[in-house]
């Protein structure tokens, strides 16, 4: 099997950045594992790289679609899939970085997923219903699913997935030999972390992007369906929140919430995940363990 490097963990935790540079190091390129960097000008709010970073390593599945496009996990796994298989038979080394852990277990897994086209008339059914009606639906039609109650987009297409008769849990075929590296930090740094890199966003003009967007034509019930950042922002734009303090309030809890939720997702199904000592040299850490998983020894 070919190998792939995975470098994963929660929000805010520094992912992009080690990953640009262990890519560096190893001659690799980065496929971007995040179910919104995917849309085009979803850019600080997805916390997409920079297009200079972009210059620095080469990265894959940004910006491949419009906003409103229906973009799936088997979309994303089958261009994944592509993006791996051509970066290494240019001879470079495919890393994956991104905190979607649907995403990543798609393709580090080998998720076995259907092409079939979504069945709209029953997704305009669901979408007259609240999040909470949502997942009182799938419990009765699956009682003991774990899947996030607030993730409205996810209980959906498990939903979907069970209305057009695939199996809500898919059978699963390794394509790759997989390392995993975790990044992580101890809870009140991370919740430092979060704060600083949301002041960062919101001055760099992350409530025009999103008003912007609005502007030029995208729904807000697509924004909204997005969750966090772009959700927050457009009720803030639409006038649900208030103030600025009120947005920057809630939006930092439900971002910790998240990374809380990011962390338990990773536990659950990461056993084989390394998880990096932030608090020492991380990059050394991680390149010791690369160098030993594609054969490099001491070189």
């Amino acid at each position: 099997m070919e190998k792939l490097i995975v470098i994963l963990g929660t929000t805010a935790a520094g992912k992009s950045d080690i990953g640009i540079r262990l890519a560096q190091k190893f001659n690799g390129e980065i496929i971007s594992a995040d179910s919104r960097q995917v849309f085009r000008g979803l850019d600080l709010g997805s916390g997409k790289v920079t297009k200079e970073e972009q210059e620095m390593v080469p990265h894959h599945l940004i910006d491949v679609c419009n906003p409103g496009d229906f973009y799936s996990m088997a979309d994303f796994q089958k261009q994944a899939y592509r993006c791996i298989d051509e970066i290494a038979a240019r001879g470079k080394v495919p890393f994956m970085v991104g905190g979607t852990g649907l995403y990543v277990d798609s393709v580090t897994e080998g998720y076995q997923l259907s092409d079939k086209m979504p069945d709209l008339a029953y997704r305009a059914e669901l979408e007259k219903l609240t999040t909470p009606e949502l997942y009182d639906m799938l419990m009765e039609k699956l009682p003991g699913h774990e899947v996030d109650a607030s993730n409205r987009n996810r209980v959906m297409r498990v939903l979907e997935k069970l209305h057009d008769g695939d199996d809500a849990l898919p059978k699963k075929q390794q394509r790759y030999d997989c390392l995993l590296l975790g990044v992580n930090w101890e809870r009140e740094v991370l919740k430092q972390r979060i704060d600083e890199r949301l002041e960062r966003r919101f001055q760099m003009g992350m409530v025009d992007e999103i008003k912007g967007l609005i502007d030029n034509g995208v729904s807000t019930e697509f924004l909204l369906g997005l969750g966090l950042e772009y959700r927050y922002i457009t009720q803030y734009v639409l006038g649900e929140i208030a103030t600025m303090e009120e947005l920057t309030e809630e939006l930092g809890k439900a971002i910790k919430r998240f990374a809380r939720r990011q962390m338990t997702w990773f536990r659950r199904h990461g056993q084989n995940i390394h998880w990096l000592d932030m608090t020492k040299d991380p990059d050394a850490e991680a390149e010791a363990l690369i160098r030993d998983f594609l054969g490099e020894g001491d070189c």
